[in-house]
């Protein structure tokens, strides 16, 4: 049995979870207007690999702060069915769907929170999700993140974390899915790295470590590799 992890954002789905996230809950009323454009600014630090996450967690779970985790669970179903589930890359299903026929163990690792992040693993099939903690104090969001953050070298140090746990499960090889140079630490780690959708610089670092490159669309299972 092998592992397989997937990134979220921009791998499985077309877009940003967290961003689409902020953008459900202005037009809904429960976030003000002004944090959109915080939080553009914010994504332009991630895309050049400079990001402080704690910075933009702070940002997009201060709306959260003081609400209940019942009423945000409603939130967040009614957010994956409208939002996430149209944006899947049929050709990440396609992926998803081939692991588990093999018996191979999936995740999502992202570098969102594990309040999003769980639930739409779940939806998708994968047996689990590692993902930014998010913090809850007598059933209600506090606003604030615990623990190691996915995000860089901290997916490695949750996936070694994880793996230390799992007495009964012994990987042959692990798989990792992404389309972001700031999981060039994982897709070091992987013995098969597989990069989706590449900007330059990581199509560059994948054709000269000869990784598998797939070409994922929205409304295509087209899928090309190299490697």
């Amino acid at each position: 049995m092998d592992l397989a992890l997937f990134d979220l954002d921009e791998t499985l789905i077309c877009e940003d979870s967290s961003g689409l996230w902020l953008r459900w809950l202005v037009s809904q009323g429960f976030a003000p207007a002004d944090m959109l454009e915080r939080e553009r600014t914010l994504m332009t630090h991630y895309y050049a690999g400079n990001l402080a996450m704690e910075d933009y967690m702070a940002l997009t779970l201060s709306p959260l702060a003081g609400t209940s985790v019942a009423t945000v669970d409603g939130w967040i179903r009614r957010f994956i069915q409208r939002d996430i589930l149209p944006r899947i890359y049929p050709s990440a299903r396609e992926r998803l769907a081939w692991h588990l026929e093999r018996g191979d163990k999936v995740l999502v690792i992202s570098a969102s929170g594990e309040h999003l992040v769980a639930p739409i693993a779940q939806r998708l099939g994968a047996h689990g999700a590692l993902a930014i903690g998010v913090e809850i104090s007598d059933q209600r969001y506090t606003g604030n993140i615990y623990g190691t953050m996915t995000y860089k070298e901290g997916k490695v140090t949750r996936l070694q974390q994880w793996l230390s746990q799992q007495q009964d499960s012994a990987f042959q090889h692990l798989w990792a899915y992404s389309d972001s140079i700031n999981d060039l630490p994982l897709l070091e780690h992987a013995d098969y790295p597989c990069v989706i959708n590449p900007n330059p610089q990581l199509y560059k670092l994948a054709q000269d470590r000869a990784w598998q490159v797939c070409l994922w669309g929205r409304y295509t299972s087209a899928a090309s590799a190299a490697g």
